[in-house]
């Protein structure tokens, strides 16, 4: 069997005076080596994409973080200058998608914003700067050089017990690298509640009844695909639910 293919939404970057579509390359990294996928890049375009065009032809869907963060006029909130920066065409890409793909059954993965734009695709909520809320952590990632401190393993989460990401990483606490200063405020209806910080911070969330595997994680396990051994795992589980969509696709033709 051919490698399964695994669509990854671009951010919209201005670089040299000039637009361009990108991807982290942890990402694309991390599904290589950790969940056995080939990536591929799809633009993010405001008007012109036919979502169904883009599912019909990948196995999975792998959601990345980033700087921007998901508009706020999306989730019933007037935009004000802390929810920046924004990407509305990667937003006009990735919540049709998201709907889609679950809908489809498609196996989905979402990370750090990939997280919220699930939650917000859903019909949930954010909150911005939630270091500033009473009782809750910094979160924000190290404005150091050194990316490997940025991205160190140090905040507990906990695992609930019997939920699909037990399944993968197993129940109870262990470290993460949670990087971000937004965060889910109320969850979609549809979304379970999967894993939360020591503060209570939402930190990974399942879509009910989804017919495929589809979990979002605020914690950045791309970044330690090969060393860290969660990290391993939850690559691991969505590269066999992506195997097995892509099984059924076959058999189905």
């Amino acid at each position: 069997m051919s490698m399964p293919v695994v669509v990854i939404p671009a951010d919209i970057r201005e670089l040299d005076g000039t637009t361009w579509h990108a991807v982290q390359t942890q990402y694309v990294n991390a599904a290589i080596k950790g969940a056995g996928v080939l990536p591929l890049i799809v633009p993010a375009l405001e008007t012109e994409h036919d979502i169904d065009e883009v599912l019909d032809r990948v196995d999975g869907v792998l959601l990345s973080g980033s700087r921007s963060n998901v508009h706020p006029s999306l989730y019933g909130k007037v935009a004000e200058e802390k929810d920046g920066p924004f990407d509305p065409a990667r937003d006009a890409t990735t919540m049709p998608l998201i709907r889609r793909a679950i809908e489809r059954g498609v196996p989905l993965l979402a990370i750090c914003r990939g997280i919220q734009e699930l939650n917000v695709a859903l019909g949930g909520t954010l909150a911005s700067e939630i270091q500033e809320m009473p009782g809750v952590a910094d979160h924000r990632r190290r404005e150091v050089p050194d990316r490997d401190v940025q991205y160190e393993i140090h905040q507990t989460v906990v695992v609930k017990e019997g939920s699909c990401l037990a399944g993968a990483l197993g129940a109870g606490a262990f470290k993460v690298n949670s990087l971000h200063r937004q965060a889910i405020s109320q969850a979609a209806p549809n979304l379970a509640v999967e894993a939360v910080a020591e503060d209570g911070t939402i930190e990974a969330v399942s879509v009910i009844g989804a017919k495929a595997f589809a979990v979002g994680v605020q914690w950045h396990p791309e970044y330690w695909v090969g060393k860290d051994a969660p990290s391993n795992a939850l690559f691991t589980a969505f590269g066999e639910a992506v195997r097995a969509y892509q099984a059924s696709r076959k058999l189905a033709a």
